[in-house]
């Protein structure tokens, strides 16, 4: 292919070398503008010649029309040859029909039967497989043939033929032909297509259509320039489908639509009637039509004006793919076709002839034929690696992986990473080969290669493989290598994201000591040395590193590796970097690391150890009960916020210690505390009335000693001052009569918002008084209720039956004969008596009591239901 494509492009054009097989014809216009233009759309069909025999006849004779099935090629030649051909273009079958051109060549749909005609008036229909034929010579030269598409049914043996007149020959009694003329006094027919029911043919005038069911012609479409030669410039018929008939003829092109005609409106008239959907006018002159899905292939005739002799001349043919509209057309693609001899050929030379089955479209001239194709996936890729789209490229290749022949991911992949490598685009190109080269380890190690080559390791080391694949230690540690003599900070990522198992860490490890000679406060090399040490299992150097470092990672690798044995002696260097997280990891661990031991070690250092206990206590108030005297001290001293809490919530300090030590520290709220728990509540309350001064203070703290000597004391201390005054009737109402303090209020002595305060008490004694009332009604009326319902319970009527016993004398209550009389007693309690069982009551009161509930006090059985009968 790529030396025919060189070959057309050179200057001469009519060179042929027929031992090319296949040679690409790639149009003028694209050639150019490949070489001026890189965004040029892609072409939507390829081209080959067809060679082999086509080349052997051509070079003898010249093509005069041909005829496509799928099976096979027919081509009919100006020596009045038929060749059969394979679609290679192999000569499989060869016909001598007449010594002058062969003007048509007609197949019916299976490919059994064929129809020839000649300019000498010859007409032969003949099987390809059977004996039968038809011979007859006209008196003039006969242009079309169109045998039956199912001429190889018995009862659809029918042709028609063309010459001054449009003949149809059926085969009737006797195996005669029988001849009768559908059309004649229009001229010379010059074209023909049977489709269906249907035959369009094509004379001097226009294209009518017949019926061959009714017989009818049912239109008649008038060519529209009359003053081109219809021998020079032909009609063009091409029919899309059994009811769609495509017309091309000089530079028009119609789309005519069969329709059926509505049975009110047939009257005189055909069953049936064509419209025109489509109609445009081209550039060029037709020389042949076919469609292409909704679309439709033209091969056009151009002449030119020729720069040199300013004379026109014959050009190239071209090819267009064109969307018809209703009333224009919109340009697909177009080619022009550097096809032999293209500068002698007229309109009338060249023919388009196509597959339907295979979208495969022959361009025929007198000495080449074309084969045009639509492009396939392998092509468009084609297209792409030429205009160097190679992304765009391998997105197409995956996802047509499985229909794509000529190429693979793999080799589009390789020359994507080339051409990224070339331009520069280091990064792009290594992220590209994770998912270019995927598990292929040799492939991979290739690639790093070339990347140190270029020195741009660091470009292709965030994305190498890891697991599944992984690659020999030599690339890592070369990598590594790169990173330590430029970037620790990038060595350090690395060292970080990549499993130790990769590369030899001992190599590693003794590469970064070295450099530590040189810089051994280097702080990203020493972090990075410690977590070698990590993937090494050695990890008390590690952790030396790490409290050097002061590093985060120090608390992780602890738990992670459990070196809870290490960092006895190192508590204190914990604590000091992370105390939150220090004092976390040894209560989560007291099974390692004892209590003891930890207030031990941080004996000298009383901030750390109180930081310590407190949060063990704040755990747990029990565990460090022993600790609780030595934390009195340090709370003192470091925390005083939370000492009062800890006082409250501890049980085991010992009073007396805390009181010293609040009373040396001059500590009022935790004195108070202390005093009160230890059961001296008056020198609390002194203490809070004459070193805080806070009467509320005072007022909540006899409330909750709740202790009548309290408020007489504090009556007193604040009898000769206003504002505790003023406080205490405010707040003393619920809990000591108003009035003694008021009695004892000296005369004359000004207390302030006294008013706001004897109303308020008013208030509290009115709101009392309200709260008694409405309670004493909400009792009275739940008590009547429950009354009530008592009583309705008590009326309600006691079953007694035989199952039943008398409760003293333990006999059935019922007697066993019912006609005698019998008295029972039934108390509410549901106990029951004989009457005569119950004692005689010794009280004068009438109301009898259940032995068994009660004797003395009045409850459920306090009354009687009497049975008599």
């Amino acid at each position: 292919m790529a030396e025919a494509e060189e070959k057309e492009t050179r200057s001469n054009e009519e060179s042929t070398d027929e031992s090319e097989r296949f040679a690409s014809i790639l149009p003028t216009e694209v050639q150019h503008l490949v070489k001026e233009d890189e965004s040029e759309e892609e072409p939507k069909l390829k081209y080959e010649r067809l060679s082999n025999g086509v080349t052997e006849i051509l070079q003898k004779d010249a093509a005069s029309c041909m005829t496509v099935h799928e099976k096979f090629l027919a081509l009919g030649t100006h020596y009045g040859k038929v060749y059969l051909l394979d679609v290679q273009g192999n000569i499989t079958q060869k016909f001598d029909v007449s010594a002058v051109k062969i003007n048509q060549i007609s197949l019916d749909e299976s490919g059994e039967h064929m129809g020839v005609c000649s300019e000498d008036g010859k007409v032969q229909v003949f099987g390809l497989y059977s004996a039968e034929e038809f011979h007859e010579t006209f008196d003039c030269p006969i242009k079309i043939v169109a045998v039956h598409p199912q001429f190889v049914r018995s009862h659809f043996k029918q042709f028609v033929t063309g010459g001054k007149k449009l003949l149809l020959y059926e085969r009737g009694w006797m195996n005669r032909w029988k001849p009768s003329v559908l059309h004649e006094g229009e001229g010379n027919i010059r074209n023909v297509k049977w489709r269906g029911h249907l035959i369009a043919w094509a004379n001097n005038m226009g294209v009518k259509i017949l019926d061959m069911i009714s017989k009818q012609r049912i239109t008649n479409v008038p060519r529209d320039d009359i003053s081109l030669r219809p021998d020079m410039y032909p009609c063009s018929l091409c029919w899309k489908d059994n009811l769609t008939l495509i017309i091309g003829w000089g530079n028009s092109v119609k789309i005519c639509s069969v329709k059926e005609r509505h049975a009110s409106e047939i009257r005189d008239l055909p069953n049936r009637y064509v419209e025109i959907v489509f109609q445009f006018d081209t550039e060029f002159y037709i020389s042949g039509l076919a469609p292409i899905c909704d679309q439709l292939v033209i091969l056009s005739y151009v002449k030119e004006i020729s720069d040199k002799t300013a004379v026109e001349c014959c050009a190239r043919p071209r090819l267009d793919i064109v969307q018809p509209l209703p009333e224009s057309c919109e340009e697909i693609s177009s080619d022009a076709l550097t096809v032999r001899g293209f500068q002698e050929n007229e309109c009338r030379d060249y023919h388009l002839e196509y597959s339907e089955g295979e979208s495969l479209f022959y361009i025929i001239s007198p000495r080449d034929v074309v084969v045009a194709k639509e492009r396939d996936q392998d092509d468009h890729i084609d297209w792409l690696l030429e205009k160097k789209k190679y992304e765009e490229a391998l997105m197409a290749a995956e996802i047509s992986q499985k229909t794509i022949k000529k190429h693979k991911i793999l080799d589009i992949g390789l020359a994507y990473v080339n051409h990224l490598v070339e331009k520069g685009e280091y990064d792009l190109a290594a992220r590209k080969c994770q998912k270019i080269l995927g598990k292929n380890t040799e492939l991979w190690e290739f690639e790093v290669y070339k990347f140190k080559e270029i020195g741009q390791l660091k470009a292709i080391s965030p994305y190498l493989p890891r697991r599944d694949p992984v690659l020999k230690p030599l690339i890592y540690e070369m990598v590594l290598h790169e990173f330590l003599e430029s970037d620790y900070e990038g060595f350090a990522t690395l060292i970080k994201e990549w499993p130790g198992d990769l590369y030899n860490n001992t190599i590693i490890v003794q590469a970064v000591v070295d450099h530590l000679k040189k810089d051994p406060q280097n702080r990203t090399l020493l972090r990075t040395l410690a977590e070698l040490y990590t993937y090494d299992q050695r990890y008390g150097r590690a952790l030396e590193i790490y409290l050097t470092l002061r590093h985060k990672d120090v608390f992780q690798l602890i738990h992670k590796h459990n070196l809870f044995s290490s960092i006895r002696d190192k508590i204190v260097l914990l604590m000091d970097f992370d105390s939150e997280k220090a004092v976390d990891m040894l209560l989560d661990n007291e099974d390692k690391i004892s209590i003891d031991r930890v207030v031990e070690e941080l004996e000298n250092r009383p901030e750390l150890q109180h930081v310590y206990l407190h949060k063990l206590f704040k755990r747990d108030h029990h565990k460090g009960q022993r600790y609780h005297e030595k934390q009195i001290s340090l709370y003192a001293e470091y925390d005083r916020p939370n000492l009062l809490p800890f006082l409250r919530d501890s049980t085991h300090c010992p009073l007396e210690k805390a009181l010293e030590i609040c009373q040396q520290r001059n500590f009022v709220e935790e004195t108070v505390y202390l005093l009160s728990r230890m059961g001296n509540s008056r020198s609390a309350l002194k203490m809070i009335m004459e070193e805080l001064q806070d009467v509320d203070k005072a007022i909540e703290f006899a409330k909750e000693q709740d202790d009548g000597e309290l408020w007489e004391d504090l009556i007193l201390y604040s009898i000769d001052k206003p504002p505790f005054i003023t406080g205490l009737l405010n707040n003393i109402g619920t809990h000591v009569d108003p009035i003694l303090l008021i009695h004892r209020i000296k005369e004359g002595m000004e207390i302030p918002n006294l008013r706001d305060s004897l109303v308020k008490i008013l208030q509290d004694y009115n709101l009392q008084i309200l709260l008694r009332e409405g309670c004493k009604k909400i009792l009275v009326a739940d008590s009547l209720s429950l009354l009530k319902k008592m009583h309705r319970t008590q009326m309600k009527g006691v079953l007694v039956d035989e199952e039943n016993i008398c409760e003293s004398c333990l006999s059935p209550i019922l007697p066993s004969d019912a006609s005698k009389s019998f008295n029972v007693v039934v108390f509410h309690c549901r106990h029951m008596f004989h009457k005569e069982c119950l004692p005689v009551s010794n009280t004068v009161s009438p109301v009898q009591f259940c032995n068994i509930c009660s004797a003395k006090h009045r409850g459920p059985g306090s009354a009687i239901l009497e049975m008599k009968k």
